[in-house]
């Protein structure tokens, strides 16, 4: 059966959306447990001031987000309806009972933490007191929900909070058909809440989001960096954009989508850092996925690791295999 065309309106997005995950089946959503988060880990990161800092990534269990966006994979690891008062931070107390002592913590929800559905907000009070002894605390939010309950939360935490907001490109018209529900300027009075209450800002942008031909990859990452930077991020995130949730299939069959080359992420991020305007991290994991060369794909992710910790650009890398000298 041949796969319908995108749809121009959000509704009909919405539906084309999740039809395309009901086509996965069995493997789309995983069975998880309300009580326990679904994935736990430890990393470095660099932080605003230089030091290499040991942070507690949670990624929590709880209700699916309600923007329908087109690349998404996230909601194969949310529930279907929104978890018990207490569930979420039981799933804190039993993460942090598995990790060694860290100074900062990702709570990573696969949507908006200022979701009612996702987080309840009883629950900040009980939360916030699990994060006393960290002195930067992360969530996520769409930008439409940072208003009052963000501004509550940070007052309950002894340390800094940061939000992470999905821009995900700053090309407007491909940012509207990603069916993400929010403009430029909409992400742009976000962050200017954010900026005046004293909240940090860590923007993600996508590699080569779809709609978007592999000419444009490294120029629109870098205008979404430059975006973000002037919206006063000091932290942006690169994301090279994966397949995998039935939609972006259905795209690429349709010639809307291809993943971007490794290099597209090399060189963007090679951009972001030498403009000096704020930390800029490539997103390493599932990374061998971009790769084009067995032979140098390793060096080449130590390479990307290196720049994330050092906010540096190494020396080249060579490669007798595949002929790049970057």
């Amino acid at each position: 059966m041949a796969i319908p065309p995108y749809p121009e309106q959000r509704k009909e997005r919405d539906r084309w959306v999740l039809a395309r995950r009901d086509a996965l089946g069995p493997e789309g959503r995983r069975p998880l447990d309300p009580l326990r988060p679904n994935a736990v880990l430890m990393e470095d990161e660099r932080s605003a001031s230089g030091e290499i800092v040991p942070t507690a990534t949670v990624f929590l269990t709880n209700r699916e987000c309600p923007w329908r966006c087109v690349m998404c994979d996230l909601w194969r690891n949310t529930l279907g309806k929104t978890v018990a008062l207490g569930a979420i931070p039981e799933q804190i107390k039993h993460a942090l009972s598995a990790l060694p002592p860290a100074r900062q913590i990702k709570l990573y929800n696969s949507g908006s933490f200022f979701d009612h559905q996702a987080i309840p907000p009883g629950d900040y009070e009980a939360i916030a007191a699990r994060l006393q002894d960290f002195e930067r605390v992360i969530v996520e939010s769409h930008p439409a929900l940072v208003g009052d309950d963000c501004l509550c939360f940070r007052d309950m935490l002894p340390g800094k909070l940061e939000v992470a907001m999905g821009l995900e490109t700053a090309h407007p018209t491909i940012l509207a058909r990603l069916n993400k529900g929010m403009t430029l300027n909409s992400f742009a009075a976000a962050a200017e809440t954010l900026r005046r209450n004293d909240i940090a800002l860590r923007v993600f942008i996508l590699v080569q989001p779809p709609f978007m031909p592999e000419a444009d990859a490294l120029p629109w990452a870098a205008r979404s960096l430059d975006f973000a930077f002037d919206c006063g991020a000091t932290a942006a995130v690169l994301i090279p954009t994966r397949a995998g949730n039935g939609a972006m299939e259905a795209l690429a069959q349709a010639g809307d989508f291809s993943p971007p080359r490794l290099t597209a992420l090399e060189a963007a991020a090679t951009y972001g850092i030498r403009l000096g305007k704020g930390r800029v991290f490539a997103d390493l994991w599932d990374l061998e996925r971009f790769a084009t060369c067995p032979r140098c794909f390793l060096a080449r992710r130590a390479r990307l690791n290196e720049m994330n910790l050092r906010q540096e650009i190494p020396a080249p890398l060579e490669c007798l295999d595949c002929g790049r000298k970057d």
